[in-house]
């Protein structure tokens, strides 16, 4: 019996990318982006929502509109990074934080996501920890402790 070669051993048909609009989450894209090619993969970025961000809809502060439009314009920009290398793009946007559901939190809605794209592997920014509140560093620590999937952290 012949041991598997390493890119025999693990099968990827979606990657899945958290992302927030930083440069850490460009990263990130560009991560995803290559171990997809590698694999004939797709990508799939879900763009999470802030804690701040949600609370400021939910207080009428902010149009979800405009969150919605943030979100697609990021999309954009990165939509180049996945094309140069052949790689499909798929994205969809989720609120970070509920006022009325206790458990929802960045890490659950990366793994939920996940779930629900049926994700083979993660790519997650790590954002420095000194900038308090960022959502993808919330989400990288709750995503490197449970998810199932093989991850890379960028």
């Amino acid at each position: 019996m012949s041991t598997p070669a390493p890119d025999e051993a693990l099968s990827v048909d979606t990657v899945l990318v958290p992302v927030d609009g930083s440069d850490e989450s460009i990263d990130a894209v560009e991560y995803a982006v290559a171990i997809a090619e590698e694999y004939e993969a797709s990508v799939y970025a879900v763009y999470v929502v802030g804690q701040d961000v949600v609370r400021a809809v939910e207080d009428g502060a902010v149009d979800a509109e405009e969150v919605s439009s943030n979100s697609t314009s990021f999309m954009e920009d990165v939509e180049p990074i996945a094309e140069a290398h052949g790689v499909a793009l798929n994205h969809s946007t989720a609120y970070g934080f509920s006022t009325t559901r206790k458990t929802q939190h960045p890490g659950s809605v990366v793994l939920d996501t996940a779930d629900e794209v049926d994700a083979d592997f993660l790519v997650v920014p790590r954002e420095p920890m000194s900038e308090s509140g960022d959502v993808l560093a919330k989400a990288a620590e709750y995503v490197l402790l449970y998810a199932s999937q093989p991850l890379l952290s960028v």
